[in-house]
């Protein structure tokens, strides 16, 4: 063996030793990055479905969500708390995504899985510091919105043609939730020996509902951003609360928004399942 390789092999021994060591907090911190994600849904699910029924909710997305926590006692201290669970979460994806601890593979598919974490990473991180500022007193909030950032996108070369394939690729996202929903493979990441028969279907029930909304969702943002592609209008752009607005102005919109409200509580609740459940591999 020549030196160099010697000496790059103790180099991946050594961060093959660092990580086993850090092991427990890696999953501590993905489960309660888990548990947070679970408490962004589940208050954006909430809050439509108040909208829908007429009880005074709103339509919005993640952030504005986050932000009706302010309303509760301790509320800076608990938003707080939820921007460090989402930042732990966007490391955990980013964990995921860089060093493959789950061994999902350079092939195109796994290079696909892992891009995807990576990206989901550095969305939440986005959000956590978001939030964060506003939970600090500091403003926040500052990232802009979706008709902010489609603008910078059209402005590139090949603008509309890039902004059309983004949209496509969020329209694909939306068509695997629903895949999702349908194998329920999702379970095979949980402990179902942990778990009472009960719990399994109503965990497997649940997740179903989630991805399935969340599948809803993830049409209509990218369905939103081709629309504003083809005409350069970047004010057609919506995001998460934009788009459930958008359901709520169809035909029977109070039951469509009802119905999607009420998987994207499930799956906020199936996330609280996951961050207990889930099998953290940490390499």
């Amino acid at each position: 063996m020549t030196p160099g390789g010697s000496s790059g092999e103790r180099a991946k021994e050594g961060a093959r030793r660092a990580t086993r060591e850090a092991s427990p907090w890696i999953e501590r911190v993905a489960r309660f990055g888990y548990a947070a994600y679970g408490v962004v849904y589940l208050l954006v699910g909430v809050l439509a479905f108040q909208a829908a029924s007429g009880g005074g909710g709103k339509t919005t997305g993640q952030e504005g969500a986050l932000q009706t926590i302010l309303l509760a006692p301790l509320g800076r201290f608990l938003l707080g708390l939820v921007a460090l669970g989402l930042l732990g979460y966007a490391a955990w994806r980013l964990f995921q995504g860089i060093l493959d601890p789950e061994n999902e593979g350079r092939d195109a598919k796994g290079v696909v899985k892992r891009s995807d974490h990576v990206v989901n990473g550095l969305f939440h991180a986005a959000l956590a510091v978001s939030v964060g500022g506003v939970a600090l007193g500091s403003g926040g909030g500052g990232g802009g919105g979706p008709d902010d950032w489609t603008a910078t996108l059209l402005q590139q070369p090949l603008g509309r043609l890039l902004t059309v394939a983004v949209g496509a690729g969020i329209v694909i996202i939306g068509l695997f939730q629903f895949y999702r929903a349908y194998d329920a493979k999702f379970m095979e990441k949980l402990k179902p020996g942990e778990m009472g028969s009960r719990e399994r279907t109503w965990t497997r029930r649940g997740g179903r509902l989630g991805h399935a909304a969340r599948g809803v969702d993830f049409l209509l943002i990218g369905a939103f951003l081709v629309q504003a592609a083809l005409q350069s209008d970047p004010n057609e752009a919506r995001g998460l609360g934009g788009a459930l607005s958008a359901l709520a102005g169809q035909p029977f919109g109070p039951y469509l928004l009802g119905a999607v409200a009420f998987g994207l509580v499930c799956f906020g609740l199936f996330m609280f399942v996951v961050a207990r459940y889930r099998r953290i591999e940490t390499g």
